[in-house]
């Protein structure tokens, strides 16, 4: 049964000879013009080819990178992502690219698709200006929302597109994405780990205050660690910590006390007078690091400690790793951390640009349960916020029920 919030989905409806506009999350890097990394893309070939399986004339839309709205910009066209769509859906050729979308530009019949050119393009998208949101949704009969990447962004072809479209709806993979972050937030197997990880406390304060009081254990490491050992008054060196973030990291602390939640903090710790290519990692115990010592991991028996909780665990929910892992003298940490979560008989879901770095530097992506498409999207959720496109989506189902068959 789903666990996600009330919205129609793809699979409700109907599609055959339907007009559907998919709003797909294809912002891939590129180099020398061509994809360099088509890593979004086949997570979204699953949804094309349901449509297009039944019957369906696909529109997809997409933004690619952050060209100036208003005018065509060659450096930012969807042309070599159509050139890859084309070879994932097993064409032999590009897809065609609709330049003059949402007002001109050839439709596809049923049973074929179009990708539109960059949606930021198109003055307006970016305001979620209502004409064009009209605009966009007289192209379809059924919206379907599938980028969750951009699903915490209240833009045009996301959520503005949602009020006007005849019907809408979620695509697999953002369903998907939901249910994931629904049953680790909302129906957790117990016990519920939380790992959070990064640089700073300052960009975390609400996801931190919204999983304590979810989780039964909360691990954090990198940056995060050395302003929560501050907090708890160990020494911390010359080490990043957040300085400003310390009395709340000494109010979380207290109220895990309160509220019988953990929180764990390293025990032992590697260090090094520098962060370098080169350096040479010290271990320490947390208690004796020293003046012009910087934290840069967490230590071999923290490490064997957190693969043991994470190994308990019936929910896992890891955002950031636990050590500068790019470094190999201080990647022993993150990596005993994602062999762990591989590992585990728990439900995982992982999500975040350096935790994904981290998982595929690692190899262990076969192992995690869910590995979130979204960064943004991804955190707000677990900060409790509610995303302005599945709110869209709510309202829409609500608005006019699931017209579906």
């Amino acid at each position: 049964m789903p666990s996600g919030p009330a919205i129609a989905r793809m699979a409700d409806f109907d599609l055959a000879g339907r007009r559907v506009l998919v709003r797909a999350d294809l912002n891939v890097p590129l180099a020398a013009g061509k994809v360099a990394n088509a890593a979004r893309i086949r997570a979204s070939l699953p949804t094309f080819e349901q449509a297009l399986a039944a019957g369906a004339a696909v529109t997809v839309v997409s933004h690619l990178g952050r060209p100036a709205a208003g005018r065509f910009d060659p450096a930012f066209s969807m042309v070599p992502v159509a050139a890859r769509l084309g070879e994932g859906l097993g064409l032999g050729r590009s897809v065609p690219v609709a330049a003059g979308w949402p007002d001109e530009g050839p439709a596809p019949a049923p049973g074929k698709l179009a990708l539109a050119e960059n949606v930021r393009f198109l003055a307006g998208e970016t305001e979620n200006d209502e004409a064009l949101a009209r605009r966009m949704a007289a192209t379809c009969d059924v919206f379907v929302m599938d980028a969750f990447g951009t699903a915490h962004r209240a833009h045009a072809s996301t959520a503005g597109v949602v009020r006007h479209a005849p019907s809408a709806c979620a695509g697999p993979l953002l369903a998907a994405e939901l249910d994931a972050l629904g049953q680790a937030l909302h129906q957790p197997a117990r016990p519920v780990v939380a790992v959070v990880g990064g640089a700073k406390v300052a960009g975390k304060i609400e996801l931190l205050e919204n999983l304590a009081g979810k989780v039964d254990r909360l691990v954090v490491g990198g940056g995060i660690a050395n302003t929560f050992l501050a907090a708890a008054g160990l020494p911390v060196g010359s080490s990043l910590v957040d300085g400003e973030r310390v009395p709340f990291a000494a109010a979380l602390l207290a109220r895990a006390a309160v509220e019988g939640f953990e929180i764990v903090l390293p025990g032992d710790v590697v260090v090094a007078a520098k962060l370098s290519a080169d350096a040479t990692g010290v271990v320490k115990p947390a208690g004796e690091v020293g003046p012009a010592d910087m934290i840069l991991d967490i230590g071999p028996e923290s490490a064997g400690h957190l693969a043991r909780i994470v190994g308990e665990a019936g929910t896992i929910i890891w955002n950031g790793p636990v050590g500068v892992f790019e470094h190999r003298a201080f990647a022993a940490g993150t990596a005993r951390l994602a062999e762990a979560v591989a590992a585990s008989a728990g439900f995982s879901i992982a999500g975040g640009g350096d935790t994904l770095a981290a998982i595929d530097t690692f190899g262990v992506s076969a192992g995690v349960s869910r590995i979130s498409t979204g960064g943004g999207a991804f955190l707000e959720l677990l900060e409790g916020r509610k995303l302005p496109a599945v709110a869209e989506l709510e309202a829409a189902r609500a608005r006019t029920g699931v017209r579906t068959r």
